[in-house]
């Protein structure tokens, strides 16, 4: 299952993907990630490299070991999931120039689970229907990022 949200942005592709591709701020544009904790001694994206993200739902609270898989900038973050050493999901963002200065913004989000991580999920993050979920803070993620894009910040 793949969820893919996007949204026109007015300003810069560079501007827009300096913004997405800074993860220590993923927690100021997702409504799910609390923070992201950089491992084996890295301090940012570079292909290979690995972090912590921490999510929370209500009152439950997870966290991935996550990898970064792709990396083209300025037009291209990628980083793949898991948990317990199991594949999650793979997530991206994608930067277009919108043709008039400004930016189509893609964020989407492949579920990579085996059947039996699926099934205990929702326990874990109380979410019974992860592609509609993931639809909803999606829109909301790429909503934060727009608005701190158009005012610069």
């Amino acid at each position: 299952m793949t969820v893919e949200v996007s949204v026109r942005i007015a300003a810069p592709p560079g501007l827009v993907y300096s913004l997405v591709a800074d993860l220590s701020r993923m927690h100021e544009w997702s409504p799910e990630t609390t923070g992201v904790q950089w491992l084996d001694g890295a301090t940012g994206p570079v292909l290979g490299a690995r972090f912590r993200g921490s999510n929370r739902n209500g009152r439950r609270a997870w966290s991935t070991t996550c990898t970064i898989v792709a990396l083209d900038p300025p037009r291209e973050i990628a980083w793949r999931g898991s948990a317990y050493g199991l594949r999650v999901s793979r997530w991206s963002y994608r930067v277009e120039p919108a043709g008039d200065g400004g930016t189509i913004l893609t964020e989407s989000a492949d579920d990579e689970r085996t059947s039996l991580l699926r099934a205990a999920a929702p326990a874990a993050t109380g979410v019974s229907d992860r592609a509609e979920h993931n639809r909803r803070t999606m829109a909301e993620t790429l909503g934060r990022i727009k608005a701190a894009a158009e005012s610069g910040r």
